[in-house]
């Protein structure tokens, strides 16, 4: 078999030779309903046209097209595609088989998954009357050769014994499964239409359906199967979630953001929120905000909506506008490092699109104290500065997390180091460990600190690490907060069943929360850090 295995990404782990790699803060991830493809799966994209090869590109019943579109226009590099389906049924693909048939079915299901199969005997003895090789193509449209995806199965069988059994064989599939049972005789050997000689293909069936359109449980899916959000389990890291309207005329449901928004703090990533709808004004915005009861320190929000071409209906249209700030942040990211102080924090949109309404500077800056940012099409005339926010609004664990940057700092400090330590849980126990481990993480925070990633404070001022090595292994960071003097300090644990991340506070140890050898080793690294 020789299986597709496009958009899977192989990320290495660093080991105790390797500096820790500094992840990148722009990856995206985007959750919705599309054309085609995999279902369920997070598949790592770099472009609108492996998009379109992907999933089909633009498709006037769901928005996520459109903002993957603009997310890559305005400057995104990376973005990771969830599908999520909604009562969808694949395609099947009907073999004749002497007296009966062999069905097989598409594992993507949708309209537009176009299959076709052909049935050799080619190096088959002629005595062997259980064994036919197999070939499946995707094709880019029904009836064509426009040939997109291939395998290639070789001496399948129907005999429960053999290697090749046709269940067992196919099982790894991705284009096709089983849809029925093992016929009694092996498929015929499909002849070309025209000359009747050579081989020639079936096409599949058109009795696939693209389902409904998505709620708000299809999109938060299941924690257990890893469906929906959890999909991205699968995933190596993203920095970014989206999810945009289930339809042009629905917004994602409340609960669909508190789901999203647990799921990226559980994964130290952010969720951009798209403003509702009816929000129309700057005004409208503004009383919405009244009512408005998401409050998260993992969520970022940007008004207005977007006004686009829809190259499918041919005029502008409105969009929710989450696929551009995350390309806009991804644009930000390669002029000037998330540790770097920007030069302006502005939204400037693409030529080509433009905001659906003004914010005026004394909205701009009312919304800004509520958390919510503003999508310019042009520099503010008035130059007044902005810093952007987090949806927060006063609730956050620390005064930091109320603004964007900082936010997104902390973030990539952490998952940096948490992801380049990794290879501590598979190290054989020696007091070595913890020294090359320290080191490392010392070296990365040395190289953030001579890109004056921590301003002027003083190095013994900018960060901490110590590393500890019990049944499990630990970490402790410390890195200055911006606003208020002092640290904030994460303890990262290793082990063999994974990896945590818990924010500890120096100052406040609670000892309910700690066994009495980590209370006694939090201590006493508080004692030396004070000393």
């Amino acid at each position: 078999m020789t299986p597709s295995n496009f958009g899977i990404q192989v990320e290495e782990e660093r080991g105790p030779d390797q500096s820790i790699t500094r992840l990148g803060t722009a990856r995206t991830a985007f959750v919705g309903r599309t054309l085609r493809g995999p279902v369920n799966r997070p598949i790592f994209i770099t472009s609108f046209t492996e998009f379109q090869h992907v999933f089909g590109g633009l498709w006037q019943p769901s928005p996520l097209g459109y903002a993957v579109e603009q997310f890559f226009d305005h400057g995104g590099r990376e973005a990771l595609i969830v599908r999520v389906v909604n009562g969808a049924r694949a395609a099947t693909l009907t073999l004749r088989a002497g007296a009966g048939t062999l069905r097989l079915r598409a594992v993507r299901p949708g309209t537009r998954e176009f299959l076709r199969a052909s049935v050799d005997y080619d190096n088959i003895a002629a005595q062997d009357r259980t064994d036919f090789n197999l070939t499946v193509q995707r094709v880019r449209v029904q009836s064509t050769a426009q040939v997109e995806d291939q395998e290639i199965f070789h001496k399948l069988s129907l005999l429960p014994t053999a290697e090749g059994y046709l269940p067992r064989a196919i099982a790894q599939s991705e284009l096709i499964e089983l849809a029925g049972e093992v016929p009694a005789q092996r498929p015929d050997q499909t002849l070309d239409a025209t000359s009747g000689l050579a081989s020639g293909y079936v096409n599949s069936n058109s009795d696939g359906d693209d389902g409904a359109p998505l709620t708000d449980y299809d999109v938060i899916g299941s924690e257990i199967e890893r469906t929906g959000i959890f999909a991205l389990f699968h995933a190596a890291y993203f920095n970014f979630l989206c999810i945009p309207p289930l339809a042009r005329d629905q917004d994602a449901g409340p609960s669909v953001l508190l789901v999203g928004a647990r799921y990226c703090k559980e994964r130290r990533a952010l969720l951009i929120v798209d403003p509702p709808a009816k929000w129309h004004t700057a005004d409208e915005a503004l009383r919405g905000m009244r009512d408005w009861n998401f409050c998260n320190e993992n969520s970022l929000m940007y008004f207005p909506r977007v006004l686009a071409h829809d190259k499918l209906r041919g005029h502008f249209e409105a969009f929710a506008p989450c696929g551009a700030v995350a390309g806009m942040l991804a644009r930000c990211d390669e002029a000037s490092p998330v540790w770097a102080a920007a030069k302006t924090d502005e939204a400037i949109l693409r030529p080509g699109y433009r905001p659906t309404c003004i914010v005026t500077e004394d909205r701009r800056m009312r919304l800004a104290t509520l958390g919510v940012n503003t999508i310019q099409a042009v520099r503010s005339a008035a130059r007044i500065g902005v810093t952007a926010r987090t949806l927060a609004a006063g609730t956050a664990a620390s005064a930091d997390w109320q603004y964007l940057a900082a936010r997104r700092f902390a973030l990539f400090i952490i998952n940096s180091v948490e992801r380049g330590t990794r290879w501590v849980a598979m190290a054989r126990p020696h007091v070595e460990v913890a020294e090359v481990a320290a080191s490392q993480v010392r070296a990365f925070f040395e190289a953030l600190y001579e890109t004056e990633a921590f301003g002027a404070a003083r190095k013994q001022d900018a960060f901490f690490v110590a590393c500890d090595q019990r049944s499990e292994f630990h970490v402790m960071i410390g890195f200055a907060a911006r606003v208020k003097r002092g640290f904030h300090s994460f303890r990262i644990v290793h082990s063999t069943s994974g990896s945590t991340v818990l924010p500890v506070s120096l100052n406040r140890l609670n000892a309910l929360h700690y066994s009495p050898a980590e209370l006694e080793w939090v201590e006493s690294l508080a004692s030396r850090l004070s000393d």
